[in-house]
């Protein structure tokens, strides 16, 4: 070329190593051989020159003057609801918009106290400190006295007389407060809570889904079915997501015209009464939203303990969960109402067809960041001994860019943790593991704060964990190809459910393992947390939950009740009874399966109860089983509590043998299983099970793939 036509020449020639270099071959072949590409263009005859140099931006602008169906990022989600605001922190212009927002913030100390019926309230002060810097004090905390607790269930006023639609107008317009007043919230989680800005930024927008799309929901049910809110309920949020948390549990409730006395966790005050504030001058009744600041064994215990609350919503611990089951048990209505959102001990597995690269970057998103500590975090990965080695080397050369310290740098990618009670525990249980030689790698992380880095212990399995470490902590194990069946039993005999990932190109082994794995969240070929309002609804099963699922179709229906008896059945014909195509960005699958929940036990207590109950769970797929004698001794409450082979018991008897019934499954050992005592339990004879796969992560044509 150069010697004939005397012009400059450049040599495009790649180099590496055979195994990078054939993948590389076979893309370019496989782009350069398209119908579309260049190459394929500019050789047909056929085709005008000046067509094929246009520029794809005026072909762009045309379309846009033209009616298009390319939806605006606020509006993949329409018509129920506008998606909530982003900040590409990517962008020096939005980061330096939403710093210099935050910056306002940065010294001021936050006063906080209860607020009951719209007044001050409180008992004992205490003092709220920063976990980066446990020497500085954000904020002081006036927490509750029993008499504040008292008052505030007194003089709770459900508000479902206010129409549907206009406690939908007040949400959206509290969502709206919340997105105007983002530099401060952000503020306040980063002091308070530790949270990185990339997290931080989430953690409000998820808020903010929260309550547009509770604000559509609560107009569907009001029109489309018959329904009426229970009354009080105690919401009891949690410190790792004290703005999303706490904001999706009170926002459900009060969607459906329920007063609420919302309880947050004692280590994060400061952004619930933030939130509350806003929700008060967006409209909210102040007799509707009480906030009660304090302890759990003290506030907590009060709040799920009186007989005038209806059902008590809560995120935490599965322990915790159990203790506030028994209170409703013993002291609420046998109807109570009680949803509960606990840990996991979450499982990933990667085979060696896995984009490995993908991989390295989704397992330190889902394991280390938020400092490791949400209930969906990863803590078992399965790694295919094939690439084990090169894939262990990979991660931990990721891990060691991973940026550990103050969480206000906008550099950081991994803060403190929360407190120095969850820092000791942690802590300890590296100890134990590098003791036995099985700590693997650590990563560095400052002296000085709740700071720990990255950590990976190597195991043989999911049976090696007996708890939930809440913290960035990865265990790991490896795996040959037929041993996959069996780790799937060991993940379920865990008894926990919350999330599971998959990396891998094989079509049929994704099938097998997203139908085999009993967990509310299933993650394909991407990380495993961060769950979107209406696109991916979370929630767990087991010892990981009650259902329904945050952010999903049946939340906001769950907290209310039927105002008739009639019976609604929904025949399932299949295992999967119901597949539904859920909302959300173009590049993801995300579709909610309804399972079987499994045996119900029919209680009846007439004969023609009993028939009804059985086909009802039938026709939803369920198994069932009946005791005649269930009220006759004591060996029916006996089997209540001791049994492992049922999931749910239906009754619609009399409120002192429901009474009776409670009590003894709250003794129960394992999972919360439900009392079905509406005759329209359909809804109850079904777990949900959400599958997410990332849908441009194939990497090529994988049909010569094996699953060997």
């Amino acid at each position: 070329v150069m010697t004939t036509n005397q012009t400059s020449c450049r040599v495009y020639a790649p180099v590496g190593k055979h195994e990078d270099l054939l993948a590389y071959l076979v893309r370019r072949l496989l782009e350069n051989g398209a119908n579309s590409s260049f190459v394929n263009q500019v050789l047909d005859k056929n085709n005008l020159v000046d067509d094929i140099i246009r520029d794809p931006f005026d072909a762009l602008d045309a379309l846009e003057n033209q009616s298009s169906n390319i939806s605006l990022p606020e509006d993949i989600y329409s018509p129920n609801r506008k998606n909530s605001k982003g900040w590409n922190l990517n962008d020096f212009s939005d980061l330096s918009t939403l710093g210099k927002e935050r910056d306002l913030f940065k010294a001021i100390k936050w006063k906080v106290n209860s607020l009951v019926n719209g007044t001050t309230k409180g008992n004992k002060v205490y003092h709220i400190y920063d976990p980066s810097n446990p020497n500085e004090c954000v904020g002081n905390a006036l927490e509750a006295s029993i008499e504040d607790v008292n008052f505030a269930i007194k003089n709770a006023k459900p508000w479902q007389n206010i129409p549907a639609e206009e406690r939908s107008n007040i949400l959206n317009k509290a969502a709206d407060l919340y997105e105007k007043n983002a530099g401060q919230i952000i503020a306040i989680l980063t002091r308070e809570a530790g949270k990185v800005i990339v997290d931080a930024v989430a953690e409000l927008r998820e808020a903010v889904d929260f309550l547009r799309y509770y604000a559509s929901e609560c107009v569907k049910i009001h029109y489309k079915e018959n329904r009426i809110e229970r009354g009080i309920i105690t919401c009891i949020s949690p410190w790792n997501f004290p703005l999303a948390i706490f904001t999706g549990q009170i926002s459900g409730a009060l969607s459906a015209g329920n007063a609420v006395l919302a309880k947050p966790a004692e280590q994060t005050p400061i952004i619930s009464y933030f939130a509350v504030k806003l929700l008060y001058e967006a409209g909210v009744p102040k007799s509707a939203l009480q906030l009660l600041l304090g302890r759990g064994k003290t506030v907590g215990k009060k709040l799920t303990s009186n007989k005038n609350v209806a059902g008590v919503c809560f995120t935490g611990s599965t322990t915790t969960a159990c203790s506030i089951n028994k209170n409703i048990a013993k002291f609420l209505s046998p109807d109570a109402l009680f949803i509960a959102e606990t840990g996991g001990i979450n499982a990933m597995i990667i085979d060696s067809t896995a984009l490995l690269e993908r991989a390295v970057k989704d397992v330190i998103a889902s394991a280390f960041h938020s400092a490791g500590q949400r209930c969906s975090a990863l803590r078992v990965l399965y790694v295919q001994e094939d690439i084990e080695k090169k894939f262990t080397h990979m991660l931990k050369e990721a891990i060691k860019e991973q940026s550990v310290g103050n969480p206000w740098d906008f550099e950081t990618d991994i803060g403190p943790i929360i407190d120095k009670n969850s820092y000791d525990n942690i802590l300890r249980h590296v100890h134990r593991a590098q003791k036995d030689g099985r700590l693997i790698f650590s990563n560095e992380a400052p002296s000085s704060g709740y700071f720990i880095g990255p950590k990976i212990i190597s195991v043989t399995g999911i049976k090696d964990l007996k708890s939930e470490i809440f913290g960035p902590v990865l265990h790991i194990a490896s795996f040959r190809p037929e041993q996959i069946p069996s780790i799937i039993e060991d993940i379920n005999a865990a008894g926990y459910g919350l999330t599971f990932g998959l990396h891998t190109r094989l079509d049929k082994r994704v099938e097998f393992i997203s139908n085999s794995v009993k967990v509310g969240n299933v993650y394909i070929n991407r990380n495993q947390i961060g769950a979107v309002v209406e696109s991916q609804p979370f929630g767990g099963e087991g010892l990981s939950g009650t259902g329904p699922k945050a952010g999903g179709p049946r939340y906001v229906k769950r907290f209310t009740t039927s105002e008739n008896s009639s019976v609604k059945q929904h025949p399932r014909k299949n295992m999967v009874a119901c597949i539904r195509e859920m909302n959300g960005p173009t590049g993801e699958s995300n579709k909610t399966y309804d399972y079987p929940r499994g045996k119900i036990l029919c209680l009846g207590p007439e004969p023609i109860d009993v028939k009804k109950q059985i086909r009802i769970a039938q026709l939803n797929g369920c198994e069932t089983t009946v005791r005649r004698s269930y009220l006759e001794n004591d060996e029916t409450f006996s089997y209540l509590e001791t049994s492992t082979d049922i999931q749910a018991v239906a009754f619609w008897g009399k409120s002192r043998d429901l009474k009776k019934i409670r009590i003894a499954l709250s003794k129960r050992k394992g999972p919360i299983i439900p009392l079905m005592l509406e005759t329209d339990m359909s809804d109850h004879c079904i777990i949900e099970r959400h599958v997410c796969v990332d849908t441009t992560a194939a990497g090529g044509n994988v049909t010569l793939l094996s699953a060997g």
